[in-house]
């Protein structure tokens, strides 16, 4: 279905959750998700997905086509193989051939992805400082290697229950904390890599405060990452902060806030899904999510939405638009000028008001979803003024919510969570968000973050 810009649905919705996991596309998570029925959904719907047509050149430009990761595929859970190039060069690389910005306007081909892979396991394998785990035997072309709906079967099964956004794109072509910042945000102030792990803009959880509107936000087995990251969450108190346990107890306990922020463990042996982590893991995570929410007493008036901050240099095929609007007049590193938007990634659209198998999308021709559509809908519902002219030109989605009365079905019932087989490699080594956590944690407790409350405790 395409969007008709109608609120109304929105008005039954008195709980926003947002799940964003980490740095893997669209293709490569969702692409076969409706390739046995020619890519249409069973409402009718069109589906963005994979043909099996798709190709990459290899270094002696014979092409490589897309191939299925399935549950019996080698390291299927570890695929693909090695954490591919992340920020805006290797994006740019992965969708024009060249580390060098696109004339505007320019068309991305999508031909750079073994391309790119083959530089950065390159030169990852040639690190001695042990950060960076790639499995024996991955060459290049595994990263055209997507996963089957049985290999995901818990985002498969919400895929195709509720809602699946096959045009959703990430809000710049680079990596997580520019994106994570837009999505909370709708800016990150011209930053475009992760080198910048703080922010001095306001964010929606400020507006939200400011609303009279509740909000929490919730690591996995720590304090989110989000508490640091602007100045309205550092001062928040501490009551506005959890952990995944905590989340679970208030959606039992039909506690929960109107908008509520999940983070992942950000760990190398956690559940973000990052690569080259676990993905069974955030399987579970997902599963989890759902669950505590559609058995709790708040589920029919609940919107659960489910996303990832970023591509992650995993393949794609779809050519992210041009037209983007700039959220501000902050210049960009590298001379970007927010423009265009990063590749698509996985996002699903969860509530009992949703009718099962909707592939959602804007018309053809207007402004895409992005993740500031999240900060879109929060706004229309809770009547909150927009943070930057990104946001404001957003499309929301409200409208997916059709149905007149709560479904009572559980789209996970039958469905068993993957394990994955054989060790995880990067067990031991930590990760650059865990990392950047700790660091910010220290200084918040030092009073040294602007608005930080070093009294108040910390996990």
């Amino acid at each position: 279905m395409t969007t008709t810009g109608n609120v109304a649905g929105l008005a039954a919705i008195s709980h926003i959750v947002v799940l964003m996991q980490e740095n893997r596309s669209f293709d490569h998570m969702l692409g076969y998700l409706y390739a046995d029925a020619n890519n249409i959904s069973p409402n009718g719907h069109p589906f963005e997905g994979l043909t099996g047509k798709e190709t990459n050149p290899d270094a002696n430009g014979n092409p490589v086509s897309v191939f299925q990761v399935t549950p019996s595929t080698p390291n299927a859970y570890y695929m693909p193989g090695a954490d591919p190039g992340e920020g805006y060069t290797a994006t740019n690389d992965q969708l024009w051939g060249s580390d060098t910005a696109p004339a505007s306007g320019t068309a991305a081909t999508m031909q750079g992805f073994i391309k790119d892979f083959a530089y950065t396991i390159g030169w990852e394998s040639k690190d001695t400082s042990g950060s960076w785990n790639i499995v024996p035997g991955t060459t290049a072309s595994d990263i055209m290697g997507c996963f089957t709906p049985e290999a995901l079967p818990v985002l498969s099964a919400l895929a195709k229950g509720y809602a699946v956004c096959d045009y959703w794109f990430c809000s710049t072509p680079t990596e997580t904390l520019p994106n994570r910042a837009f999505t909370c945000a709708g800016t990150s102030q011209g930053h475009m890599d992760d080198s910048t792990k703080t922010y001095t803009c306001p964010s929606i959880f400020g507006s939200l405060t400011k609303a009279g509107v509740s909000w929490k936000a919730y690591g996995y087995n720590s304090d989110p990452l989000l508490r640091y990251d602007f100045p309205d969450t550092s001062s928040a108190p501490a009551a506005n902060y959890g952990q995944f346990k905590d989340f679970q107890a208030a959606a039992a306990a039909g506690t929960l806030p109107a908008y509520t922020f999940l983070e992942p463990d950000f760990s190398s042996t956690g559940n973000s899904q990052h690569p080259n982590y676990d993905v069974a893991l955030g399987e579970q995570l997902i599963h989890d999510v759902y669950e505590a929410l559609r058995t709790g007493p708040g589920w029919p008036q609940t919107l659960f939405i489910l996303t990832y901050d970023e591509h992650g240099g995993c393949y794609d095929h779809v050519p992210p638009p041009w037209g983007a609007t700039p959220p501000d007049n902050t210049p960009g590193e590298f001379g970007f000028g927010f423009d265009r938007f990063g590749p698509r990634v996985p996002t699903v659209l969860i509530s009992p008001l949703i009718a099962p198998g909707t592939v959602y999308r804007v018309p053809d021709g207007s402004t895409p979803l992005d993740h500031t559509s999240i900060l879109k809908v929060i706004e229309q519902r809770w009547n909150i003024p927009s943070l930057t002219a990104r946001d404001a030109a957003a499309p929301a989605f409200g409208d997916v919510l059709t149905l007149a009365a709560p479904r009572t079905d559980d789209v996970l019932a039958g469905v068993t969570v993957p394990v994955a087989a054989g060790p995880n490699l990067a067990a031991g080594s930590v990760s650059q968000l865990e990392e950047i956590r700790e660091e910010l944690a220290a200084l918040f407790a030092a009073g040294q973050l602007p608005g930080a409350s070093p009294d108040a405790p910390l996990d």
